[in-house]
């Protein structure tokens, strides 16, 4: 038996390989041979720690969703920064994250989980959800920055909770469309935009 260490080295290192080449190709197109391939672990590794290739994607979409909080949502939505420069700054970290992957692969790779759930909501349900789950943590970062901005006064007339999903809407629309033309550009010129949407309450 692997010692405890070495057990959760081999987990991370498939995880990370996963991460990787589904991000940069499609879950799809890469196979469990390549994933192993990538992480240096043979294939009863693999089947040790994830069932089927389903199952390690829900890790995986768990090792990205930690990735996005500590490297973007913490930073962005940092408690010391206004609620509404939040949202700006949420924009320009986005796009220098794309320009950056822009610039090392050649390629503009979107969000994984809008990608995922592109090729796969109408196929794997379990995933599906999960990703749900997960935008869900998103949109909640953004309807509190939005609660917070309306506590100061702003915001007023708009309805909280219909904003906030507009404007991931809209976060996903340009992840998507700059991914479509791999042109990081797309991020800059039109992701700002978000930050002005409004959605008004409806009268009772």
């Amino acid at each position: 038996m692997l010692p405890n260490n070495a057990t959760t080295d081999t987990r991370l290192r498939i995880i990370d390989a996963a991460r990787t080449l589904m991000f940069a190709s499609s879950y799809t197109e890469v196979g469990v041979a390549a994933i192993c391939d990538q992480a240096g672990v043979r294939k009863g590794s693999f089947y040790h720690f994830f069932p089927s290739k389903k199952d390690l994607t829900l890790a995986v979409l768990e090792a990205h969703f930690a990735d996005a909080k500590t490297q973007l949502l913490d930073q962005a939505f940092a408690a010391d920064i206004p609620p509404l420069d939040r949202l700006t700054r949420l924009a320009e970290m986005a796009y220098r994250f794309q320009a950056q992957l822009q610039q090392d692969t050649g390629h503009v790779l979107g969000c994984p989980f809008g990608n995922l759930a592109t090729e796969l909501s109408t196929q794997e349900e379990t995933i599906r959800a999960a990703i749900v789950a997960i935008m869900g943590r998103f949109e909640a970062e953004l309807r509190d920055t939005l609660a917070a901005a309306q506590a100061l006064g702003q915001l007023e007339g708009a309805d909280i909770g219909a904003t906030a999903k507009a404007m991931l809407a809209y976060f996903e629309g340009v992840m998507l469309m700059a991914k479509a033309s791999n042109d990081a550009e797309v991020v800059r010129r039109l992701l700002p935009s978000m930050t002005a949407i409004r959605v008004p309450q409806v009268s009772e």
